[in-house]
């Protein structure tokens, strides 16, 4: 089974170090030829971002939605994540993300506020529904020099924890649910 894998960039710069760090994350962590993948760069829909309804937004939405695997990135503003990322993730509603595994990722330009993938973005992808396997990676983006080395120890960590998460599921008794009703 090939995984599907989504890539959603916060950062209104299109194209940027963001987007690469996450990028780097998943071919990081996942075995070449054993996904397929989607970049969803939001600098190219600002012109979208706050209609409703859009079909366009609605269609983009929709495919993170099936994805295996989404990594949510965003530089750091204001100690969390960009408006342009809220304003995408604003558009699911509860539970929208039921069934994606999302790893949280902020780029930015100190140590300062590493935490906020943890603390403030990982929160609203479980809100979401979304299972997050461990903290949120935080990339100093003047360590761009060791992007690949970087990126590999926290890979290593999320494959550490997705397969623990693995090993319990193997053991899990209570059948698939398909919809959980909301009371």
């Amino acid at each position: 089974m090939t995984l599907k894998v989504t890539v959603v960039v916060g950062n209104p710069k299109p194209q940027s170090r963001t987007l690469k760090v996450a990028e780097t994350l998943v071919e990081k962590l996942l075995v070449p030829g054993s996904y397929e993948w989607e970049v969803i760069d939001l600098a190219e829909h600002t012109d979208e971002i706050f209609a409703w309804p859009s079909e366009r937004m609605s269609a983009l939405n929709a495919r993170v939605a099936e994805s295996d695997l989404a990594v949510f990135a965003s530089p750091t503003y204001k100690a969390t994540y960009t408006g342009l990322l809220k304003a995408f993730l604003d558009r699911y509603p509860a539970n929208g993300l039921a069934g994606v595994t999302a790893i949280p990722v902020h780029t930015g330009g100190d140590l300062t506020h590493s935490m906020g993938p943890t603390v403030n973005l990982a929160p609203l992808l479980v809100e979401l529904g979304a299972t997050v396997p461990g903290r949120g990676f935080y990339f100093v983006a003047s360590q761009m020099d060791h992007l690949d080395e970087i990126v590999e120890t926290a890979a290593a960590e999320y494959a550490a924890n997705l397969r623990r998460l693995a090993a319990v599921a193997a053991h899990v008794s209570i059948p698939t649910v398909t919809a959980i009703p909301v009371a």
